[in-house]
């Protein structure tokens, strides 16, 4: 039973091996998500994160198929998916026609290695909308070490991604490579994508690794603050949707996507409220 002590909550619950590993795993998650997606955002690629989660389900699918893991495929055509937007649309307003041409086509070999499998393809079924109560020991330790490789990739190239994302002309003309560091972050999204997915799903991809980065961009004065405060509100929704649906039995990606839809919708009014204030002499 919920209580009014949400310390002693938060122990209860952490007693479940289940419970303490979807936590673990949903922290790393997060902070990766929130990272990446201000990124995506900025650069105006939040097309591409969602893409490339449906481009996953595909290598999920067709993974089933050879009998491998589901993670396998899943990654492998992320990755791949990535690196082909990029090699296809160097500029960024060419770049939602490459995705859409990219996706298209592994939704296409996704639906082929369905019909093909004689089975029900549970495990692959299971990404659409998430399984973060279902994560492992090991699982746990995968999204540790890759969300932590990504957090140092992006600390490397965070100038340069910067510099790109602000003014991808200028960038160029300084001596930037756009196509190797678009391919370069295509992978990161890519990674950051396939360890979102067991904990939103394919269909829900936006809740972390969009939404979060949205609402940043419309509240923060620095990127520092815009990846810090990103992370906080995926944060905030992981632990808030993982709390609520232990004691109310509903799906944990139902109370993620809530938290920060309202959430933006909040920023979204407060800020029409206030930019439709127009202060008159009374108030100098």
């Amino acid at each position: 039973m919920l209580s009014l002590n949400i310390f002693s909550d938060l122990q209860s619950i952490l007693r479940y091996d289940f419970m303490a590993h979807a936590f673990e795993a949903g922290t790393a998650v997060a902070i990766v998500a929130g990272v990446i997606g201000y990124f995506a955002v900025l650069r105006r690629s939040s097309f591409a994160a969602h893409a490339l989660s449906h481009v996953g389900f595909a290598g999920a699918a067709g993974a089933v198929l050879l009998g491998l893991s589901p993670i396998v495929g899943l990654l492998s055509f992320t990755v791949a998916g990535g690196m082909a937007i990029a090699a296809l649309g160097r500029k960024a307003t060419e770049r939602d026609v490459q995705i859409g041409v990219v996706l298209a086509f592994t939704l296409g070999l996704g639906v082929l290695f369905i019909s093909l499998y004689k089975g029900y393809a549970t495990e692959a079924y299971s990404l659409l909308f998430g399984e973060i109560l279902g994560i492992s020991r090991a699982d746990v330790w995968i999204t540790l070490v890759a969300g932590a490789l990504l957090l140092v990739l992006v600390a490397i190239f965070y100038r340069r991604l910067l510099f790109n994302s602000l003014d991808e002309e200028v960038a160029e003309a300084k001596g930037i490579s756009i196509f190797w560091l678009e391919m370069i972050f295509m992978i990161l999204i890519a990674i950051a994508t396939s360890i979102a997915v067991q904990v939103v799903g394919v269909l829900l991809i936006f809740a972390l690794m969009v939404t979060p980065a949205a609402i940043s961009l419309r509240i923060a004065k620095t990127p520092w603050h815009g990846m810090l405060i990103s992370s906080l509100i995926a944060l905030s929704a992981v632990w808030f949707g993982l709390f609520i649906s232990f004691y109310l039995s509903y799906p944990v990606s139902f109370f993620i996507t809530t938290f920060t839809f309202v959430i933006y919708v909040i920023v979204r009014a407060v800020q029409s409220r206030n930019s439709k204030f127009i202060p008159s002499e009374e108030h100098y």
